[in-house]
């Protein structure tokens, strides 16, 4: 399974993106901001890249959820709900971007993502992640 975030919107302190199971779009996305050069701790998005997904334990969380691998001098990057830059981290918020610089239904969104990716390992899928940005 190929999950695509192709991010659309840079604010001051968030980005907006949209996520894609098999090139179907399924809900939004909010992540931190967006820098080039440094990475500031808790308050930069992961860099554009390809990333393999697998699901485990967060003993943050103290729950089963899907983590990115190998992010470059990132850890710990989960896809998990949330509904502004303060619940992020650097990882990535599921919902419905309906109220300027939020998410909202985020914990039923996570659910459907969640089991999507769940099922996809299950069937013994590769999952991936692969994050680009639309800047027209």
């Amino acid at each position: 399974m190929i999950i695509k975030l192709i991010r659309i919107y840079f604010a001051e302190n968030y980005t907006i993106g949209h996520f894609y199971f098999d090139d179907v779009k399924i809900c939004d996305t909010l992540e931190d901001k967006v820098r080039t050069g440094e990475k500031v701790k808790n308050q930069t998005a992961i860099p554009i890249g390809t990333y393999s997904v697998i699901v485990n334990y967060s003993t943050r969380f103290k729950k089963m959820m899907p983590l990115l691998l190998n992010v470059p001098n990132f850890e710990g990057i989960r896809i998990h709900s949330g509904n502004d830059e303060t619940d992020t981290s650097g990882c990535i918020l599921v919902g419905i971007n309906s109220i300027k610089g939020k998410v909202l239904e985020s914990r039923d969104v996570f659910l459907i993502v969640f089991s999507l990716i769940n099922v996809a390992l299950k069937n013994n899928e590769k999952v991936t992640i692969e994050i680009s940005e639309n800047r027209s």
